[in-house]
């Protein structure tokens, strides 16, 4: 199973995690085209997920470059990829829980503004912070081969590093922790606030409950379910991080490592199937793309998407943040 400390990858694992790459690439590219295609997908969550996805694209690619070579020694085409790696695998960190601020402070503090504001903080903390990490692994010889230790065929903080622990810390494995205790506790949080706002206004406005969700408010609460994917992907790395500091050999079992594999690189296929083939009018505008109109199934779901109810529309942030208002003051009245 292992030679030394070395983990052993084999063919299997091999095909199945680069599955799972192409997957993930296949998905961050159709989330970006479909921003890019529809201007009037271009809300601000949506632009945070476009900007998760591009950081979950250069993970799937790296990732696959590595399993696909699977490195044995710290070459310069090693290095490479575990700096392109690193810098994406912690960006996507940051992304994530940008997402989830975000959404805090536009459903729960129902403040726009605000939550806007942030988007420039993001920029600099989600793409600087993990640049200056890796540049300065990079710059210490940090970066290179690492036996499949805690990764799957592709390299990362090098296993001849004396203080690997503290890099793989410091590259990944801090930051996956903290997003462990500030996901949840945010996306409790706003699930907490979505309950009590619609129960107010089933109250106050009982003619709501009968109302379709729009399109956006729909998109806004998937888009609370981020962490949820993010923490079922990542407890496999984790776990394999935990173990090596046990000094388990469980951590080179091949189902744990096929896991792991998977997981590292699989969000941007979740996020795809979640926020793009799990919502209808997205369904539909692809189907058209695709040349399907002629089927019957496809003009029906046509049809529906012209409905002011599925359509997303730039004014319809700006409705759910009045219908939060609603509730605000039905709470001040009772």
């Amino acid at each position: 199973m292992a030679s030394g400390n070395e983990t052993v990858v084999y063919l299997s694992e091999q095909v199945v995690v680069l599955c799972s790459c192409a997957l993930s690439f296949l998905g961050s590219s159709l989330i970006i085209l479909t921003y890019v295609l529809w201007a009037d997908l271009r809300t601000t969550p949506r632009r945070l997920l476009v900007f998760l996805s591009v950081s979950d694209w250069l993970s799937a690619v790296s990732y696959a470059f590595g399993v696909w070579r699977m490195f044995r020694s710290d070459s310069i085409d090693c290095v490479v990829q575990g700096a392109v790696s690193t810098f994406a695998n912690t960006s996507s960190f940051f992304w994530t829980v940008a997402i989830a601020v975000y959404l805090y402070v536009f459903i729960v503090r129902s403040n726009q503004r605000v939550a806007d504001s942030l988007v420039l903080v993001f920029h600099l903390v989600s793409w600087g912070v993990p640049l200056i990490i890796t540049l300065a692994a990079v710059s210490l010889n940090k970066i290179g081969y690492d036996a499949s230790e805690v990764s799957v065929g592709w390299c990362w903080v090098s296993i001849h590093a004396p203080d690997r622990v503290l890099w793989m810390l410091v590259t990944g494995k801090i930051w996956e922790f903290l997003a462990y205790l500030t996901l949840p506790v945010l996306y409790i949080l706003i699930k907490r606030h979505i309950h009590i706002a619609h129960t107010a206004l089933s109250e106050y406005r009982p003619i709501l409950a009968t109302r379709p969700p729009s399109f956006s408010s729909m998109a806004d609460t998937k888009l609370t379910l981020i962490p949820v994917i993010f923490i079922v992907l990542r407890i496999w790395s984790t776990l394999r991080f935990i173990l090596l500091l046990a000094d388990s050999p469980v951590r080179q079992h091949p189902v744990l490592v096929t896991l792991h594999g998977i997981g590292n690189t699989s969000q941007g296929a979740a996020n795809c199937i979640m926020f793009v083939l799990f919502t209808r009018p997205l369904r539909t505008r692809l189907c058209s793309a695709l040349c399907c109109c002629s089927s019957s199934r496809c003009r029906a779901g046509s049809k529906r998407s012209q409905d002011p109810s599925h359509t997303l529309l730039p004014d319809q942030e700006a409705s759910t943040q009045r219908e939060e208002d609603d509730s605000s003051k039905a709470g001040s009245q009772r």
